[in-house]
């Protein structure tokens, strides 16, 4: 589990409204450093996780004009506190996230005006914590990181988790759920019935569920290969 606190350097940058190109960059290199202090809970929510959520959120924001000095935070915060995915604990990674957030930025002089809703992006972006994203920041985060789990990167992430638990990766008897409903606590491919597609259709940004679709097409076009390779 990531440490619940975590020592932020003594210099906060200085920031504007807009949050300027200069003190989105130095506060980047106080998140990356917040985030060296702590270890993954699994290889689909590591360091690589966040900076590709980090550069969806970035994308999501632009093209949805939200604001940057919420959601540059909270995308790189989003997984302060990893939960590993069979702890009972997990669907409270999001709020204990969202707590050791507020305190690392607290102490490291962000705008406090601000924390509330960076609190609240990270809270909801969880889809098992079950938290409606009241903020278009906090649906910009929670698309962003949503849209990890889809597409090619959403089925590597859905077989390294699968390899850390220990499942195979499908039925032998009825590999695409035909005859029988699905259950990821089994195997992997059922995740993409259980959750990964339902998760596509989730997605609530403009910008957000465009992308959706394609990677939804992609996990389709790949389980249609499956299908053909399994014969």
């Amino acid at each position: 589990m990531m440490h619940d606190r975590v020592s932020p350097p003594s210099q906060a940058p200085n920031m504007s409204p807009t949050m300027s190109p200069e003190a989105a960059a130095a506060w980047e290199k106080r998140f990356t450093a917040a985030l060296a202090e702590a270890a993954a809970a699994d290889p689909a929510h590591d360091i690589l996780h966040v900076r590709r959520v980090v550069h969806t959120a970035k994308a999501l924001c632009a093209v949805e004009c939200g604001r940057l000095d919420v959601v540059l935070p909270a995308a790189w915060l989003h997984d302060l506190v990893a939960v590993p995915k069979d702890d009972p604990r997990r669907s409270s990674a999001s709020r204990l996230s969202a707590e050791a957030a507020t305190g690392f930025l607290r102490q490291a002089g962000y705008p406090a005006e601000l924390l509330p809703d960076i609190a609240h992006a990270i809270e909801a972006h969880s889809f098992s914590a079950r938290v409606t994203a009241r903020t278009l920041e906090a649906r910009i985060v929670q698309d962003a990181d949503r849209l990890d789990g889809l597409g090619a990167i959403g089925i590597a992430r859905c077989f390294a988790t699968t390899g850390v638990l220990g499942r195979p990766f499908y039925s032998e008897d009825d590999p695409f759920c035909e005859t029988r409903p699905p259950d990821d606590g089994l195997y992997a491919v059922d995740h993409f019935y259980t959750k990964l597609f339902r998760t596509a259709e989730t997605l609530t940004t403009e910008a957000g569920r465009a992308e959706g679709r394609l990677r939804a097409e992609e996990m389709r076009r790949y389980l249609s290969a499956l299908a053909r390779e399994l014969g």
